[in-house]
């Protein structure tokens, strides 16, 4: 699966930003995106995941605040961020992974298939 991630940007705290995802190829049908975000000495953490069937999933860091949503083919993936804060300034990162067994919206899945990330800083 290819991926690539676009909307990253400068923007000040209360702010708004768009991530997109461009995926392609998939082999599968049941699979699953997620967004993912580090910030510079912190961990990988997982933000929100989206199934084929639309099934979502939201950390709490996020919850309210992001939407995750999908064109009906799952050829783009968007991460909808709005009162951002200046903790939320990191690389966002879009991931994929797929299975023949079927598929629930969670970060933890061996993804395999990652974006080269976009830049979200967000100024106090």
């Amino acid at each position: 699966v290819q991926l690539v991630e676009s909307g990253g940007a400068l923007v000040q705290a209360g702010g708004s930003l768009r991530l997109s995802c461009a995926a392609s190829g998939f082999t599968f049908d049941d699979y699953v995106i997620c967004w993912f975000r580090q910030a510079p000495g912190e961990e990988r953490e997982g933000l929100s995941c989206i199934t084929s069937d639309d099934d979502v999933y939201y950390s709490d860091s996020v919850k309210g605040r992001f939407t995750i949503s999908s064109d009906n083919a799952k050829n783009t993936v968007w991460l909808q961020m709005n009162s951002l804060k200046p903790e939320d300034t990191a690389v966002y990162y879009c991931a994929a992974y797929q299975s023949l067994a079927g598929v629930v919206p969670d970060p933890s899945y061996p993804f395999d298939d990652w974006g080269q990330g976009t830049q979200v800083t967000v100024s106090p």
